[in-house]
């Protein structure tokens, strides 16, 4: 079977990159390898965790580009192209990709999103504003899910979830710690081994 390439496209503190990069040590995941990382700003700490794994790191400055999509996404796929990427995983990046890129890489692109979709979702919803309007509507259950991404906002199919107990006294810090601990890092790794394994036979 072969063994599928994973680019990782990153715009923070990379959390969600390191526990691929931890799964993929530990054998979780086991049907692809990450290839490279992008990000989408400069100086970002996805990037020092990539340079340590010692995979290929790139900035592909999504500010450059300001409104034009299709520019910036173009700007990403010379690295997919360059580094082979079979699929692409979004780590806590905050940029549309553009219309072109998710037709070439049509069910090959997986998304992890801080909520149980469809809570929470769309434009404008992403990091702490998640978390914050969780807290504001009372909910007692958030969570994570893993979903391939089309040329809409969090809308394409989903993968996997996995819920997490909002607890009282939470604060969208508190309870985006939480979530990403016992949801997103076990489920985005295990999506990504899923989508390899399928996409590999």
């Amino acid at each position: 079977m072969a063994i599928k390439n994973i680019a990782v496209l990153v715009s923070g503190g990379g959390t969600n990159l390191q526990a691929l990069i931890d799964a993929e040590k530990n054998g979780i995941i086991k049907s692809g390898r990450i290839c490279v990382v992008v990000s989408s700003k400069p100086g970002v700490y996805a990037l020092e965790r990539a340079e340590k794994a010692g995979i290929p790191n790139f900035v592909a400055e999504k500010a450059k580009f300001g409104d034009d999509t299709e520019a910036f996404g173009n700007e990403i796929k010379k690295y997919l192209n360059e580094y082979k990427a079979d699929v692409i995983v979004l780590a806590g990046f905050l940029s549309k990709l553009s219309e072109s890129l998710c037709e070439e890489y049509k069910d090959r692109i997986l998304n992890v999103h801080p909520a149980l979709i469809p809570s929470f979702c769309g434009k404008g919803f992403y990091g702490l504003h998640v978390h914050e309007a969780a807290l504001a509507y009372g909910v007692k259950v958030s969570g994570a899910t893993v979903h391939l991404v089309d040329s809409e906002y969090d809308h394409g199919r989903i993968i996997m979830q996995k819920a997490v107990e909002v607890c009282e006294g939470d604060t969208p810090e508190t309870l985006q710690q939480r979530i990403m601990v016992q949801a997103e890092h076990i489920i985005l790794p295990q999506a990504v081994e899923k989508l390899c394994a399928e996409l590999g036979e």
